[in-house]
């Protein structure tokens, strides 16, 4: 549980700096089997757009939901409902993880697919 607790200390500072920003918010949350994907307000007091791996458009024609293949197709997925939204420059909150793995190819594909961060 410490680890955890630590995970979430790392994501509360992360938040306060990108609260400074006043841009939107690009969250991501990382579980065993799924990863997910939130565009806050620069408030936080709205989702413009989200995407998983379990949505049925983001699961077709993947392997698994828990690879970097995955994380990669929603952050593509994000990248084009954020567009669409209107939105092109964004803060990538992490959420404590370390930017690797699943995280990286996420936020590589939202940059590849048009956001600024």
């Amino acid at each position: 549980m410490k680890k955890n607790i630590a995970r979430l200390r790392r994501a509360k500072s992360t938040r306060a700096h990108i609260r400074n920003l006043g841009v939107a918010r690009l969250s991501v949350l990382r579980t065993g089997q799924h990863i997910y994907a939130q565009l806050f307000t620069s408030d936080g007091s709205k989702v413009i757009a989200s995407a998983s791996t379990v949505e049925a458009d983001v699961k077709d024609g993947l392997k698994g939901t828990k690879n970097v293949e995955a994380a990669a197709k929603v952050g593509r997925t994000i990248a084009a409902k954020a567009l669409a939204a209107g939105v092109e420059k964004v803060a990538f909150d992490r959420s404590g993880y370390r930017f690797h793995g699943r995280i990286k190819a996420l936020a590589d594909a939202a940059r590849e697919g048009g956001l600024q961060f």
